[in-house]
């Protein structure tokens, strides 16, 4: 065996003893994933970096440096991690189950990033930089930060909505999230969020970005013309709905198109976002003709 493919087989043989280690959590993690909507893309996390990692594995460096003392700083941070969850509940601390799947995924990436320093060194780790994180995508929203980011789309969602109507000249009244309009009133309840569909759109993004992409203003840019692109569909929902209910009857409410729509909505949503997407390669392009024009110009000999 090579020296390359011992290393390689030693990153193998740590990233299958974490998975033993933390068998109960990877398991506990997969049954939510199975049993709900919100979750159901995390299976689909690790195998997409596993793909992005195969395809770009001729970018990966000939040779291996390990970096032992690099590969402390995520092997302690989760060890922290780990020794914080067991010293909270020692002390009778009950997390929400995604608080302690969320905190046990990161612990787990963070454990396989410092075996990666450790075997494979820095330039690997730099190498499949963009795959390695992308799996901290699999760890569950902790519940806090899901609940704001719920109330935030619901919110933002009503305003959106709100303008709509307005803009199409329908007669309406709003009291917060409650809407008044001619022969019906309508509640934007959480569920109007559209998290799941947001979170797999912010994923499209982030892959969409590295993929086709190269400047990181343009994808951070793109990453996050998520949000407006998501707060329009979900207006867009609301308001079609609202319509719906005013024209053809307050029965609408529990028609197809509120209750299962979402899919129809989500695949709209992708217009405006393959535009934007459209855009900044088109700038790109155009940025980098223009950087080949000027080089060939200055590289003309005076005459």
């Amino acid at each position: 065996m090579t020296p390359k493919s011992s290393r390689l087989a030693g990153m193998v043989a740590v990233a299958a003893a974490l998975i033993i280690l933390f068998a109960r959590p990877i398991g506990d993690l997969a049954r939510l994933s199975f049993s709900s909507d919100l979750y159901s893309y995390i299976p689909m996390v690790p195998l997409i970096s596993v793909f992005l990692i195969w395809t770009g594995r001729r970018a990966l460096p000939s040779g291996f440096i390990p970096a032992p003392r690099l590969a402390l700083i995520p092997l302690s941070t989760g060890l922290l991690f780990l020794a914080s969850y067991g010293w909270a509940r020692s002390g009778g601390w009950k997390p929400e189950l995604s608080d302690y799947l969320a905190l046990m995924t990161v612990s787990l990436i963070l454990l396989l990033a410092s075996g990666c320093l450790f075997v494979l060194g820095k330039a690997t780790l730099r190498a499949i930089a963009f795959p390695a994180a992308f799996l901290f995508l699999a760890a569950p929203i902790p519940s806090q930060l899901h609940a704001w980011i719920e109330q935030f789309l619901q919110h933002a969602s009503a305003d959106t909505a709100h303008l709509l109507f307005w803009m199409s000249g329908t007669a309406v009244f709003r009291q917060g999230l409650v809407f008044q309009l001619p022969g019906f009133i309508f509640e934007v309840a959480p569920e109007c969020s559209g998290i799941h569909s947001t979170l797999v759109l912010f994923i499209i993004g982030l892959l969409a970005a590295h993929l086709f992409l190269r400047t990181p203003w343009r994808r951070a840019l793109l990453v996050v013309a998520v949000i407006p692109v998501a707060l329009f569909r979900n207006g867009v929902r609301i308001f079609t709905i609202g319509q719906l209910c005013v024209h053809f009857g307050p029965d609408m409410i529990d028609s197809y198109i509120h209750r299962h729509g979402g899919p129809i909505f989500f695949v709209l949503s992708l217009v405006p976002f393959y535009i934007c997407l459209a855009i900044l390669q088109k700038s790109e392009s155009r940025r980098a003709a223009d950087g080949g024009t000027r080089d060939a110009s200055s590289a003309e000999p005076s005459p």
